[in-house]
């Protein structure tokens, strides 16, 4: 058989991503703030895009006309006479006036009452970073040249909790020198402020504060370095049976250590605040909900008519030119399109959600629904994958508080009656229950699971176990207090 090359048609479908929907998808999953920044990164690039402002009354065109050639002919008219400062009038001036005028007068942003106005010390001062009051005490040491490099590898070894992630080997061998000449320089640093600071592990860092608070050689070094897996399980019992004393000197050595600082660099931590704008509003006017979308911050773009008049004609000698227009203008087009079709999404997502859960916005978490995506997506008549994408990086500004769209999804628990009830309400109700128990008798998993059951939940133990993680709630164990 002989083997050939022949040309076959053959007519399939297949699903292409075009630039254009990848766009719109990408659009439809991001956060009112990255929106913003797209749109203006889009109008920098595509000469196409142009903003205009928001419709404003205004005076009539004539009576503007009038007015400005009358406040002209008065500037005109008016005679401006040099302002010479003498003696007097340098004793008089209010120089704090002066100085917070000449701080603000030369910035962009004006502030019309002075509650609006940043503090003077937000302005100037700059916070530490751990880094900058490390590095500033080692300056302030008397080190040899030595001692100083091996300083500087070991406070740039600290991380952000506070603690020394390398060890002397290494540093060592970077700097050129004994371990034991490294470890005498890491002893001087652990004497900085925080206390706690540098040290290798959590029992070091412990240990290090309770030293330099004077309290060496007493119950509670003894405790941290011979005991502290039994004070982690709270095993008082055992402790003062092997340290031979009472009950209550443990229990107020075990206060005292919980007053501690695991974490000593955290004070000096360099996280910027998030902060988290509403893309929804839902007001109740009425008897009704109200879903109003956040447009506040979004540029509103349009194309600019340059380019459909005057500009599209001056391009068409040039091909080049001519389709360089085109393609910001179809960009430009499916742009502005993107962002409708994305505020209406979001704006029949939010009103499906506000149907679904109505009791809940109207009376609390108690009465929070059993919500999947599905759900939505057949009420709108749109596909789960569309509905996932809306509710990422979305929140809602409720009568609630301010809540993530996707916290109104959540999976059922069954309940005696029937009626399923929302995982989020019956994690509530352990919050609550566990919040007022009492600690030296702690609920177990399995007594909470009973408790809740009487209330007409059916729960089984091990999903109690997995709420309580969730909420980031120890073990009944690591709950109980003796003191």
């Amino acid at each position: 058989m002989a083997i050939e090359m022949r040309q076959q048609m053959k007519l399939t479908q297949q699903l292409v991503m075009t630039p254009q929907l990848q766009q719109a998808i990408k659009l439809l999953q991001l956060s009112r703030l990255e929106l913003q920044d797209i749109v203006r990164q889009e109008m920098e690039e595509n000469p196409v895009l142009e903003e205009f402002p928001e419709i404003e009354e205004t005076k009539e065109p004539d009576q503007l006309e009038l007015v400005e050639k009358e406040e002209l002919t008065q500037a005109e008219n008016t005679e401006f006479n040099e302002v010479t400062a003498g003696t007097e009038t340098l004793q008089d001036m209010d120089w704090s006036s002066y100085l917070d005028g000449y701080n603000y007068s030369s910035g962009e942003q004006c502030y019309d009452d002075d509650d609006d106005r940043p503090s003077y010390e937000n302005i100037l001062t700059k916070k530490s970073t751990l880094f900058d009051h490390l590095m500033w005490q080692l300056k302030m040491g008397k080190f040899t040249d030595a001692e100083m490099d091996v300083g500087v590898e070991i406070i740039g070894n600290i991380d952000d909790d506070g603690y020394f992630r390398s060890s002397l080997a290494e540093l060592a061998q970077v700097c050129k020198v004994d371990e034991s000449f490294v470890e005498e320089v890491l002893k001087k640093v652990q004497e900085y402020d925080p206390m706690g600071i540098s040290a290798r592990n959590l029992q070091e860092c412990l240990l290090i504060q309770v030293r330099q608070l004077g309290m060496k050689d007493t119950v509670v070094e003894s405790i941290l370095m011979d005991h502290l897996k039994d004070l982690e399980t709270r095993k008082y019992k055992q402790i003062a049976k092997a340290l031979g004393i009472d009950m209550d000197e443990v229990l107020a050595a075990a206060k005292l250590i919980a007053g501690l600082d695991p974490k000593p660099g955290r004070q000096y931590g360099q996280d910027d605040v998030q902060y988290i704008s509403a893309d929804i509003f839902i007001y109740k006017v009425g008897d009704e909900f109200v879903v109003v979308l956040n447009d506040e911050g979004l540029p509103n773009i349009k194309i600019n008519p340059y380019y459909t008049g005057e500009g599209r004609a001056a391009s068409s000698s040039d091909p080049r030119a001519e389709e360089y227009i085109n393609d910001k203008m179809r960009s430009a087009l499916w742009l502005i399109k993107s962002i409708h079709q994305r505020q209406r999404t979001i704006y029949k997502v939010s009103k499906s959600i506000v149907k679904f859960q109505r009791s809940f916005l109207e009376h609390g978490i108690a009465y929070l629904k059993p919500l999947v995506l599905r759900d939505v997506a057949e009420d709108i008549g749109m596909h789960e994958s569309t509905i996932s994408r809306v509710t990422t990086n979305k929140y809602m500004q409720t009568p609630q508080g301010l809540l993530e769209l996707k916290y109104f999804f959540n999976s059922g628990i069954s309940t005696i009656e029937g009626d399923p009830i929302a995982s989020e309400s019956v994690k509530d109700k352990i919050r609550v229950l566990l919040g007022s128990e009492d600690l030296r008798k702690p609920y177990s998993d399995q007594r909470i699971a009973e408790i809740l059951s009487s209330d007409n939940i059916t729960i089984a133990r091990r999903t109690v176990t997995k709420y309580r993680e969730m909420l980031r709630i120890g073990s009944s164990s690591e709950r109980k207090r003796l003191y």
